[in-house]
């Protein structure tokens, strides 16, 4: 596989900044190439099945703790130099960062993000993605990873906009949703199969003190 990062000023990347600018969202249904989007599910499956994926966890730090009845995903954090393809990945979602300083001038510093595994019936109820004690998290991104995805399968991003009104998400295969962290409530909903995606923060620095 030849390597992912574009410019910053290439025209996709372009678009999902203005979208950003004007709508707080931006929906691409073919972002990631076949060949790269099935690479990063062979993948997600290959640590499933070495037992790498945990449940995962909801609130942060010390508070944190597992609770089904309000996601039931499995989890694996990306790290670099792990796999190609994430290796590939990442650094797509570079490419993005740079775009997001430069039309919105937003301070990404870093771009976090994990596998999400959700076993068939499993959900996330509707939240934000950034915590209250922490304003790092500025723009949200989910790729999907789910080859002959059908809408009678279920499992779609519901996502709360303005004036009440919901839209739905597909997660189809290489389809790519960014939308801004503390702005857009949103929902999984439950699926009757297994259901892949990378999701990940771009992250300005923090009021933390150091």
């Amino acid at each position: 596989m030849r390597a992912m990062h574009i410019s910053s000023d290439h025209p996709l990347l372009t678009r999902i900044v203005d979208d950003l600018a004007t709508h707080g969202w931006s929906q691409h249904d073919v972002f990631l190439p076949a060949a790269l989007s099935a690479a990063l599910a062979a993948d997600c499956r290959r640590r499933e099945a070495e037992g790498e994926l945990a449940p995962a966890a909801v609130g942060r730090g010390q508070a944190q703790e597992v609770r089904e009845g309000i996601r039931g995903d499995h989890i694996r954090w990306l790290e670099p130099g792990e796999s190609e393809p994430c290796d590939q990945y990442l650094q797509l979602m570079d490419s993005l960062r740079e775009a997001l300083n430069r039309g919105l001038f937003l301070g990404l510093e870093d771009f976090e993000c994990h596998f999400a595994l959700y076993p068939p019936g499993a959900f996330y109820r509707k939240h934000l993605d950034r915590f209250r004690d922490d304003d790092r998290r500025m723009v949200s991104a989910v790729i999907y990873l789910n080859e002959g995805w059908l809408p009678e399968h279920g499992g779609q991003l519901r996502m709360s906009l303005k004036d009440g009104v919901e839209h739905d998400v597909q997660p189809t295969s290489g389809c790519l949703v960014v939308f801004l962290s503390g702005e857009v409530p949103h929902e999984v909903l439950p699926a009757n199969r297994e259901r892949l995606s990378l999701t990940g923060w771009f992250r300005r620095r923090g009021n933390e003190p150091f």
